[in-house]
């Protein structure tokens, strides 16, 4: 029986195959997205660079501390439910919850200072990759604090009904989240 099981989650990982699929198509757009803007930036790199120097490189740190800590929240959470620790798991749920939305302010000023400056999309290439990889990573935040909302709703009004790999395949979308903005912040932020 435990041999079935480990041959399962082989080929029906945490979530199942569709999660996954979703999850490598996300990264597969985002390096394609990566790619064409290290390309672009290498056809304009003065430009690049002095629109580079406008983005508030406090506010990208802060949001990658922040994410990288939500992250760790969440493993966190999902090793305290396989533990059945319900009440800790919520608690660690709840904070990377708090940490995604800390996440979405600190990027919502950032937004607003951009638009006060009229640096929008179609100022220059820079800015059309900016505002395309940030509002779609952004997006995918929302999702995960949505997934993240009704995991922890679960783990604390449906217990039993809750798997580990349901929390996993949450946890799962959320590093998918960390993953892409690891790879974002210093391209857009750092790289020169």
């Amino acid at each position: 029986m435990e041999n079935n099981k480990s041959e399962s989650n082989i080929f029906y990982p945490p979530g199942g195959i569709l999660l996954w699929i979703i999850i490598f198509i996300e990264l597969i757009t985002f390096g394609m997205a990566v790619i064409a803007f290290v390309l672009s930036t290498k056809q304009e790199p003065e430009l690049f660079h002095e629109s580079r120097l406008q983005l508030n490189a406090t506010i990208g740190t802060i949001n990658t501390i922040v994410l990288i800590t939500s992250g760790y929240f969440m493993a966190k959470a999902v090793k305290l439910y396989k533990t059945n620790n319900q009440k800790k798991s919520s608690l660690f749920i709840k904070l990377t919850i708090v940490g995604g939305l800390v996440f979405t302010a600190l990027k919502s000023i950032e937004y607003y200072l951009k638009i006060k400056n009229n640096l929008l999309a179609d100022t220059n290439t820079f800015y059309t990759f900016y505002w395309f990889l940030t509002l779609f990573h952004l997006v995918h935040v929302i999702v995960g604090l949505i997934i993240l909302t009704i995991a922890n709703y679960n783990i604390k009004n449906k217990p039993q009904t809750t798997s580990p790999e349901d929390l996993e395949a949450s946890a799962a979308f959320w590093h998918m989240c960390d993953l892409i903005w690891l790879i974002i912040f210093p391209i857009l932020y750092l790289y020169n």
